[in-house]
């Protein structure tokens, strides 16, 4: 009986885990559309609408993507004039990451 409560606790927690994992991805996919998809393409295909914007899923080929935490967090500024600045709490940054990761091409 014992196991079976375990066993069945642990399915839950798996269940859960995943759900919010799912959301955080979401979260984290909503953020980049609205702050960065009028130039960068956001998704695992597409183009960018600005051409020289890269696409986010090809950030992995240079530089690991974990670099951008403390970016994202303290001020994003890019050499680029045309780019604003962001900043974003730390949950939002941790989502962001977690969707760049997700969507990467090696």
């Amino acid at each position: 009986m014992k196991v079976a409560a375990l066993l069945l606790a642990a399915v839950a927690l798996t269940v859960l885990t995943q759900s919010g994992a799912a959301e955080d991805l979401k979260h984290g996919e909503a953020l980049l559309t609205r702050h960065c998809g009028a130039c960068h393409a956001i998704g695992r295909s597409g183009d960018s609408p600005q051409k020289d914007a890269p696409a986010f899923r090809q950030l992995g080929q240079r530089y690991p993507v974990e670099s951008l935490e403390e970016a994202l967090g303290e001020g994003f500024m890019s050499g680029h004039p045309d780019m604003p600045e962001f900043n974003f709490e730390a949950d939002d940054v941790g989502d962001i990451i977690a969707y760049l990761k997700s969507i990467q091409r090696n």
